[in-house]
């Protein structure tokens, strides 16, 4: 069985799942109880400046019948005293040694705050600090949180307030609204970091009423911009994750990197392990299903890891990672065509219906005489099994004219229905980095593009 402890600069876990800094970590009894469910650590809520919350404070994004496929929040940070929740920490700490506990901060931007609210947390027993860049909503109106976050110099400084008291390591957690993550990791490594997260949540606008026109949530008759997290923003951790995992700068560092942004499933933890994430924090899906998905997560995770011989987690950390590039790298000659396979196609249409109106034109209707025939020649109100099965056309491919895009096999509701081919496309590999150094004129020029297509064998239709 494989071995899923975690050694994060020096703060160990018996796996890799902690609780992210959020509401689910806003006490002890709660923490407590993720514990007992077998999370291997967690962040506690933001402590720091006092604030006060609204009522409201979450909306959410449900989308095809599928509830909080993202959480939109303007919650603050802690909003209990700081005091009690060292209190605590402190208790938490003692009864779990061997979980990781981590502290997330957000205090003023002067020397004095940082460095007392690092002695406080360290008289506690916990594990680790880590810095909330991240918060895009009412803390970063009074330049805290991504206020932060978004200025590289500001990320040095406080970060090197921090590091030259704390004797425990120090984990910066990063905005994602920035045009890219890279600057400000780099620069909380130039202040000693022992350790990067990311992301914190996503600035945005869930959405408004259409019968009272009020924005979601309505905090009494207004609404504003919150952080946006859950299942929908996985993509962009990934990115970001990723976009860390191949800088020169930061893998020289040579520190962990904790993921987040997303995680629902033990494959999500498993493709954020992939692209560079050592740790893997967890919020939405527990505000949603609660502690006990850690079952799931760790059985998941671990058969995933026996069945592709993974023993630790450091086997798996950044495996992915080379496979990583840019546009001026891809093989332009590579060519994949979409199969369709007539046992499993339920002649829904999709596809055809994709094809035609957003591509490339490439899919025919094909009755049972083989004849290329118009959509729903069929009558529409005779529907059912035998129709489905007897009568309506079977889409085809016209290979030939393929482009291989791939919109017909996402919109496919049916699993291994339309599978994307690899075929020789006749052509010497050549990618656009390539092509710019030995032949500049064909990416500058209209009727030199012509030209090459007709000289390899392109032909756009």
């Amino acid at each position: 069985m494989a071995d899923l402890s975690i050694n994060f600069a020096g703060i160990r876990s018996p796996n890799p799942f902690w609780l992210a800094s959020a509401p689910p970590t806003n006490s002890a009894a709660q923490v407590h109880r993720a514990f007992e469910a077998g999370w291997g650590g967690a962040v506690w809520k933001t402590i720091g400046a006092p604030v006060l919350n609204v009522s409201n404070r979450y909306g959410a994004w449900h989308y095809g019948g599928q509830r909080m496929l993202a959480i939109n929040n303007v919650e603050l940070i802690s909003d209990r005293p700081l005091e009690v929740n060292l209190k605590e920490i402190r208790d938490v700490k003692r009864h779990w040694p061997d979980r990781a506990l981590i502290v997330s901060a957000m205090v003023e931007s002067k020397p004095e705050a940082w460095r007392d609210i690092v002695m406080r947390i360290e008289d506690t027993g916990a594990d680790g600090i880590e810095l909330n860049y991240g918060c895009p909503h009412g803390m970063s109106e009074r330049g805290m949180g991504s206020a932060v976050g978004q200025v590289p110099s500001y990320c040095q400084m406080i970060t090197s307030w921090v590091t030259e008291v704390a004797r425990i390591p120090v984990i910066v957690k990063l905005t994602p609204n920035v045009a890219s993550v890279v600057p400000p990791a780099r620069a909380a490594l130039a202040a000693g970091a022992h350790g990067l997260s990311l992301i914190n949540t996503i600035n945005s606008i869930i959405g408004v009423d259409l019968d009272t026109l009020e924005l979601v949530p309505n905090i009494g008759g207004k609404g504003g911009h919150g952080g946006y997290a859950g299942p929908a923003v996985k993509p962009i951790a990934l990115h970001h994750l990723s976009s860390l995992g191949v800088d020169e700068e930061v893998r020289r560092r040579g520190v962990p990197i904790s993921g987040m942004g997303g995680i629902t499933t033990w494959r999500d933890a498993a493709e954020f392990l992939l692209l560079g994430a050592t740790s893997l924090q967890v919020c939405t899906a527990v505000m949603h299903y609660g502690f006990r998905i850690i079952e799931d997560l760790v059985d998941g995770l671990s058969a995933w890891m026996d069945a592709k011989g993974f023993k630790t987690i450091a086997d798996v950390v950044g495996r992915s990672l080379p496979r990583i590039s840019d546009f001026n790298d891809f093989d332009l000659s590579f060519r994949a065509v979409a199969r369709i396979n007539p046992d499993k196609c339920i002649k829904c249409n999709l596809c055809y219906v994709a094809c035609h109106d957003s591509a490339h034109q490439c899919i025919d209707l094909v009755d049972a005489q083989g004849q290329v025939v118009t959509p729903y020649r069929y009558d529409p109100r005779s529907n059912g099994k035998y129709q489905a099965l007897s009568d309506r056309p079977q889409p085809v491919v016209r290979e030939e004219d393929c482009v291989g895009c791939r919109l017909c096999h996402n919109v496919c509701p049916v699993e291994g229905c339309i599978e994307m081919v690899e075929v020789p496309s006749g052509r010497a590999p050549v990618t656009w980095r390539e092509l710019t150094e030995q032949r500049r004129e064909v990416t500058e020029d209209w009727a030199a593009m012509e030209r090459y297509r007709r000289e390899v064998g392109i032909e756009i239709h």
